[in-house]
């Protein structure tokens, strides 16, 4: 939907290919926060908090509405986004506002996108040379939407810090990649409060040992009866003064939702 059509110059901004480690499928388009891992009155095991900060936007299915905002040097723009999801192979995406944008729709079925554009009535596959493309003119790419990873499973990790090694009352987690595991980062470093055993901050560092972007968590609240946070903001280490901003509302856990949702027609 963005860098192939190129009518949408404004959306040709491409960051570089670095997919998230909490899938941006499972994080905007799941929509779902599951409890944390950790039993109550007992330590986590470093496990324990990387699982359920993975795990923390995935759900059976979900049905919501998220605000998404954009900030570049060039322009700000704020879109509200109608989502439907089906585990995290299936998910559906359509833009609400602003009228210029409101109809594009994204499909998501396992490793494919497809993008549809209301105003010609085309429907396109995404490209394997487009997934590093911008998704939906923000600093997300592509790749983020299809691309599964977990902390525990990909990375060596250690503990760094526990909450009472800070005045922020944090748990610091720093993850080293194994050598086979299918991801582009030199080094994650996670930030969990102790209080609730939810992320705060999320770094990644590439090969070299520099900083290239950084998720925050804010704004917890409780959703459907489980404490969640509300917003995740995106910041490039490169521009730090841009950045993309996820804001979650009106969402409905575990609902029924059909699998002729995420198919081409439906599409349209």
């Amino acid at each position: 939907m963005i860098i192939l059509f190129g009518t949408l110059k404004y959306w040709s901004e491409r960051p570089m290919r670095t997919p998230s480690l909490i899938p941006l499928a499972a994080a905007l388009l799941a929509l779902a926060v599951l409890l944390p891992a950790g039993l109550a009155g007992a330590e986590p095991t470093i496990e324990d908090l990387l699982n359920s900060t993975d795990d923390m936007y995935r759900g059976e299915s979900s049905e919501g509405t998220v605000q998404m905002n954009v900030k570049t040097a060039r322009w700000e723009r704020s879109m509200s986004m109608k989502m439907w999801t089906k585990g995290t192979e299936k998910s559906l995406i359509i833009i609400e506002s602003p009228p210029k944008e409101a109809g594009m729709a994204t499909l998501k079925v396992e490793d494919n996108i497809w993008n549809y554009l209301p105003k010609v009535d085309r429907t396109m596959k995404v490209p394997a040379s487009m997934m590093s493309g911008s998704w939906m003119g923000s600093h997300f790419s592509n790749d983020d939407l299809v691309k599964e990873s977990r902390m525990a499973e990909d990375y060596t990790f250690e503990m760094t810090e526990k909450p009472a090694d800070n005045a922020a009352g944090e748990y610091v987690i720093t993850c080293t990649p194994k050598p086979d595991a299918p991801v582009v980062w030199g080094k994650v470093v996670v930030k969990i409060l102790g209080s609730n055993e939810l992320p705060t901050e999320i770094t990644y560092w590439d090969e070299k040992g520099n900083l290239k972007r950084t998720m925050s968590f804010s704004d917890i609240q409780d959703v459907g009866g489980r404490e969640a946070p509300t917003r995740m903001k995106l910041v490039p280490s490169d521009k730090p003064d841009e950045y993309t901003e996820v804001i979650y509302s009106d969402i409905t856990y575990d609902v029924d939702v059909p699998d002729e949702t995420f198919t081409l027609q439906a599409l349209k």
